[in-house]
């Protein structure tokens, strides 16, 4: 007797030693089992109860406001196993442990809020982004901008570029020279030298036209002729020339938007030499260009020339240079006919530090930016 009360523990453990107890024990389902209760049947001491099946299944209605879900799948299991009162498979009735997870199982898991999913994403990309730099509070934002980003766009170089002309003491700032990284200046109305040369910042535009024979020195005629606007028509800034030439007149001419140096180029004040070459009939006697130099009366005055040379003779074909300060109209031609000598034709090949040299007929080109820095030094800007 002893031994089969020791087997009977071991079969039902957690019961007690009498039958009625494990019975009484295994009709009582624990609260969170009854609450996910789905079955129709009754207790085992209630009617109802379908014959032959175990008590795996439901214990009676479920609860108002329980769910109606998941224990089902073990009420079928418990009926096939015979209603054992520990099968594992067994619904919530079971008293088991397997009745109480297949209730789990069948149990939809609660959605989480949009909000709980927005803050763990935010934790997460708060995990790999970079630490704030703490920067110190100022009272407004800084002014200007960064000296070598002007130079760069200027076309001085890279940034970097920029930074060791400024290491080197290349660079002033109205008058005084830069020796520390990181100023701030405003480009349209401090004065920035590299190499004593103004430099051209992106707002200001220049050009160097070689301007062909019968074409207007104007941006727009209205008799429809061609001009020099028909040459910068894709340009978004509009332009305008500095000085003019004559319509038969080949050669340099200048066109950019910066209304102050143009103005300087052309004043008399200044005094920006351009240079011509004419091609005239000879012989010529030498002093033609002593007499140029001292002046020759026209009807607007005396013209003088600062510079006279033969550059070619072939025959009585002559190929001379003249260089003046002077921009009235058709003035070279009419200084050479007063002397006797008439012009078969006219091209001028410099303005000032700006030379015509190779570039061809009708071609436009952008100045360079030591270009620009030499005109602004012509006429001290």
């Amino acid at each position: 007797m002893r031994s089969s009360g020791r087997n009977s523990n071991r079969n039902y453990r957690g019961a007690g030693n009498s039958r009625d107890d494990r019975q009484k024990r295994a009709g009582r389902p624990r609260p969170e089992e009854r609450r996910y209760d789905a079955g129709t049947g009754g207790g085992p001491d209630r009617p109802g109860r379908p014959k032959g099946q175990g008590q795996g299944q439901g214990q009676g209605q479920a609860p108002r406001g329980a769910s109606q879900g998941g224990p089902r799948t073990g009420a079928k299991s418990g009926a096939g196993t015979g209603g054992r009162p520990g099968a594992r498979t067994g619904g919530p009735g079971a008293g088991g442990k397997g009745g109480a997870r297949s209730g789990d199982r069948g149990r939809s898991a609660p959605s989480r809020p949009r909000e709980y999913e927005a803050q763990i994403e935010e934790r997460n990309r708060a995990r790999h982004a970079k630490p704030a730099l703490k920067l110190p509070k100022t009272f407004g934002e800084a002014e200007g901008e960064r000296l070598q980003k002007v130079l760069a766009r200027a076309g001085m170089g890279s940034r970097r570029a920029c930074e060791e002309l400024i290491d080197q003491r290349r660079v002033e700032v109205n008058g005084e020279i830069v020796t520390e990284q990181g100023l701030r200046v405003d480009p349209e109305k401090d004065e920035i030298k590299v190499d004593g040369l103004t430099i051209a910042t992106q707002s200001y535009l220049f050009f160097a036209l070689n301007k062909p024979a019968g074409v207007v020195s104007s941006m727009e005629d209205p008799e429809g002729r061609q001009c020099l606007g028909d040459y910068v028509t894709n340009r978004e800034t509009r332009l305008f020339h500095v000085g003019r030439l004559d319509t038969e007149t080949e050669g340099l001419i200048l066109l950019t938007n910066h209304g102050e140096l143009a103005h300087r180029l052309t004043h008399p004040r200044y005094g920006v030499q351009k240079t011509y070459l004419a091609a005239i009939q000879g012989p010529i006697p030498r002093d033609l260009g002593k007499r140029l130099k001292d002046g020759v009366k026209l009807e607007d005055g005396y013209a003088r020339a600062d510079h006279f040379k033969v550059v070619e003779n072939t025959g009585k074909n002559y190929l001379v240079e003249v260089t003046l300060h002077e921009g009235r109209k058709h003035i070279v031609r009419r200084m050479l006919a007063e002397t006797g000598f008439p012009v078969d034709k006219l091209v001028r090949t410099r303005f000032g530090p700006i030379a015509l040299g190779d570039q061809k007929s009708g071609w436009l080109r952008r100045l360079t930016n030591t270009e620009v820095g030499m005109l602004m030094r012509e006429v001290d800007l």
